[in-house]
């Protein structure tokens, strides 16, 4: 092709590229996607906005490190659950876990005299080892993660009232206390906790082999597993993931109320699931990830708190979780549609 036919291709094709580009549609279809992929970020937005006015307070320094502080709980735990709802699966367990391991890191400081360390490591381990159980459960025994997780949901409420006897074990060291209640400068240790945790999660599903083995179970198992990948071992990994993150932010709230409390987390699954669809993981699996998950259960922590400085009663804001966890499944079926 000599110099003249390469320059005019590529003036034609330069023509093509301007036409697609002041396209109608192609502009209408670019910023949809656009809409689609960053909705739940500009909702958050919005919604802070809107707040601020409504509540000048809402901005101020002392509040947004207050809710940071009560998103880490809820966010730790949400991002062990995004690596199970993008396997397909489900983990109701998570607020009786949350229980059981505040519990058992009350127990050992305050019936065994342990140390912080073995405080810390005991209840992470049984936690831990109680996710992988769930896992073999749902993979060698064919039982769906609903059943099975809702169980464990009873099976670990009931452990933490047998080892507790019902009651509150109070009384922890003061250097426990400061993995709950600590500052690093302004920065509340629990809030640097959720961070790691967030950018951990988000590498592992982003850089690593392991992380594209979940999306593509959850985007079609059979295809997976013709294609080499140990589905019964990654979803074994990933109910262990879940609960060691359900058993951290258990650790973290004994650590903050001074206290293991054998009532904590009832209703706190409903948080942690609303922050991850929130967020835009798909609740089929195979889509989303842990940016989405951080920024679902902010807007779930901002929620909250706006709407406790706007002296709106808690019963209202329950309604509030429920209509949002149901139009972000509406909005992901649209989508998925389209």
């Amino acid at each position: 092709m000599t110099l003249d036919a390469r320059t005019t291709a590529g003036a034609a094709r330069s023509e093509d590229s301007l036409a697609v580009s002041e396209n109608p549609e192609t502009r209408i279809s670019f910023w949809r996607v656009m809409v689609e992929r960053y909705a739940i970020l500009l909702g958050f937005l919005v919604i802070c906005a809107i707040l601020a006015i409504l509540c000048p307070s809402f901005l101020s320094v002392a509040n947004i490190l207050n809710v940071l502080r009560q998103v880490s709980i809820t966010g730790i735990m949400a991002v062990g659950a995004t690596f199970v709802i993008l396997t397909g699966g489900i983990d109701l367990s998570v607020g009786s876990v949350l229980a059981l391991a505040g519990i058992l890191a009350a127990g050992m400081q305050v019936v065994h005299q342990a140390g912080v360390f073995i405080s810390v490591l005991v209840p992470l381990v049984v936690t831990g080892a109680l996710g992988i159980v769930v896992g073999l459960v749902i993979t060698k025994c064919r039982v769906a993660p609903f059943i099975v997780t809702l169980g464990v949901m009873s099976v670990a409420r009931g452990a933490t009232l047998v080892y507790s006897n019902g009651y509150p074990i109070s009384g922890l060291t003061r250097e426990f206390r400061f993995i709950g209640g600590g500052l690093i400068g302004q920065i509340p240790i629990p809030v640097i906790i959720y961070a790691l945790v967030a950018i951990a999660g988000s590498i592992v599903l982003s850089q690593t082999r392991f992380g594209r083995h979940v999306y593509a179970i959850g985007g079609n198992q059979e295809a997976a597993r013709l294609s080499g990948v140990l589905v019964e071992k990654t979803k074994v990994i990933v109910y262990g993931i879940s609960s060691l993150t359900a058993g951290l932010a258990g650790v973290i709230l004994a650590s903050r109320l001074n206290s293991g409390e054998p009532v904590a987390g009832i209703g706190q699954e409903l948080d942690v699931i609303a922050s991850v669809v929130i967020g835009g993981t798909s609740l089929m699996g195979g889509e989303g990830g842990v940016f989405g998950t951080v920024v679902g259960s902010l807007l779930i922590g901002v929620l909250n708190n706006g709407l406790n400085l706007l002296n709106v009663s808690s019963f209202y804001q329950q309604i509030v979780k429920g209509l949002i966890i149901v139009a972000a499944v509406i909005f992901d079926q649209l989508r998925r549609r389209r």
